[in-house]
């Protein structure tokens, strides 16, 4: 008998826990509310900021309950057409209660005041999207669940876009809610063709994701693409736009951006019109834009809003200026160090004179100074505002004329590397800036070692290098490589308007033409 007792014991023992296990693994609704909210208390956990307020829905007396997460969600939504609607019981429910809907139809067509209302049967859906501010319905009986949208968006203004500054121009930027982001981008103007496709990225921490396109206008391949890319991304978060850049460019290896980054919708909507693809992460307010060319880097959306002629000198004047940051320290080095020959006499001595009692030669000096330039820079960019741009202009001040005074570097040094870091400032684009002053330091080495022979070396090893990099199978120097006439009307001049006729040939739009 005791072993027969033993046995049976051991059977109940052994069918409660299969049961166990199977309602535990299990990620469907039971529709029973006290099993259904047990299972959702395991899966969400402890966590003190999570509500769960039972109910009775109206005259039929059936229990329900909602769960919320404190902050996320708006009380007074909550308040007022939620828990008011379902528990209030009108006169007509009461006098025809034999006419009443399904019990389905009546919470949704009758009781919930709310704009957005979905349903899942799974309980990891249910919990995943209560806490990032559903409020979640759960009705005894019934083995769907309903998602109510009432979330209190916490937001910042819409303000001017920080990091690209202009005269003349929209002063509006991106911020850091989706929903904002893509209502800017529609209101740019009215279309039905701008569509916004919405993505999931994020293993663990799920965020939203638009991929923002012209119909008509984007190459499906090149669209299509871009989804494939975002759709293999598997990461446990994705706190701002900048992985997904890193995750979806073409050569992780190049210290060139493939993909823009920007906050102006109005650089993303040209962008769009030309056959380009927008994709807008939540939380972050820059946005990216994706393919690129390198000349897209040295152009602003100023160029365009100003005449032609004039925006033509400001873009080739951003030309050169960039070229002085890339090789302005380098051709000193070589010059002064290698081939005083092909310096005019008055200045050579001029030169000679100034480097009279410097201990060091001119390597050391040009990294002495661009070492205590990107220093400085990098300091005004972490302190508060005004503190940065008086540590910026004192500090360079101070820095290059004691200096001088100490003998460690002669004045024209001080020149030039004022000269470069100036003109480093004139890019438009932070993503590129940086690029620059890091190649800076590269070919500063070479010119130190072979002359002037090491910067032709280095300017045609950073040209094969751009002439095959691609950013989504589009080349890297389009339309100077491969040639395109057409499209050169903007590429170092901005031609007319009017001349300006047909979209990039190298994007294979669907339709060329600008209406």
């Amino acid at each position: 008998m005791k072993r027969r007792r033993k046995l049976l014991r051991n059977e109940e023992q052994q069918i409660e826990s299969n049961e166990e296990t199977i309602l535990s693994c299990s990620d469907e609704l039971s529709g029973d509310l006290s099993i259904d909210l047990g299972f959702i208390h395991q899966e969400i956990g402890q966590n003190s900021d999570v509500h769960v307020r039972e109910l009775r829905i109206g005259p039929r007396n059936i229990k329900a309950a909602i769960i919320f997460i404190d902050g996320l969600c708006d009380l007074g939504q909550i308040n007022n057409n939620i828990l008011s609607s379902l528990m209030s019981v009108e006169d007509h429910e009461c006098r025809d209660n034999e006419l009443q809907p399904p019990l389905k139809e009546l919470i949704t067509a009758h009781k919930l005041s709310v704009g957005k209302v979905t349903e899942t049967t799974s309980i990891k859906t249910l919990t995943t999207d209560i806490m990032i501010g559903y409020v979640g319905l759960l009705v005894d009986g019934m083995c769907e669940a309903f998602l109510l949208d009432v979330a209190q968006a916490k937001t910042r203004n819409i303000e001017e876009a920080q990091s690209e500054p202009l005269v003349r121009g929209p002063r509006v930027g991106f911020v850091e809610n989706l929903s904002d982001n893509t209502a800017l981008l529609r209101n740019h103007g009215k279309t039905q063709d701008l569509t916004i496709a919405r993505f999931q990225v994020g293993s663990r921490i799920k965020k939203d994701l638009a991929v923002v396109y012209i119909k008509g206008i984007v190459n499906p391949e090149l669209l299509e693409e871009v989804k494939q890319r975002i759709q293999k991304i598997n990461i446990d978060d994705l706190p701002e736009s900048g992985y997904v850049e890193q995750l979806i460019e073409d050569n992780q290896y190049s210290p060139f951006p493939q993909i823009q980054n920007t906050e102006r919708p109005d650089r993303v909507m040209s962008a769009l019109l030309e056959g380009r693809v927008g994709i807008l992460l939540d939380g972050t307010p820059f946005a990216l834009i994706a393919p690129v060319t390198f000349n897209m880097f040295l152009q602003s959306p100023e160029d365009y809003y100003e005449r032609w002629i004039p925006g033509t000198l400001i873009r080739m004047l951003r030309y050169l200026a960039t070229f002085i940051a890339l090789f302005g320290p380098s051709l000193y080095i070589a010059f002064s160090s290698f081939h005083q020959g092909l310096i005019p006499t008055k200045l050579a001595i001029s030169i000679a004179s100034s480097r009279e009692g410097v201990p060091f030669p001119p390597l050391i000096e040009a990294l002495i100074m661009e070492v205590s330039i990107e220093i400085l820079r990098e300091a005004g960019l972490r302190l508060p505002k005004p503190v940065g741009q008086s540590l910026g202009i004192v500090g360079g001040l101070i820095v290059g004329e004691a200096a001088v005074q100490a003998g460690i570097v002669s004045p024209i040094m001080v020149i030039v590397v004022a000269v470069t870091a100036i003109s480093s400032f004139t890019l438009p684009q932070y993503s590129i800036g940086i690029t620059i002053r890091f190649l800076r330091f590269v070919v500063m080495l070479l010119s130190a070692i072979y002359g002037l022979y090491g910067v032709v070396l280095f300017f045609l090893l950073l040209c094969s290098h751009l002439v095959k990099l691609k950013s989504f199978h589009v080349p890297y120097l389009s339309p100077a490589v491969p040639y395109q006439l057409n499209d050169l009307k903007d590429f170092l001049i901005r031609a007319p308007l009017s001349m300006m006729k047909r979209r990039p040939k190298f994007m294979h739009t669907q339709d060329d033409k600008r209406k």
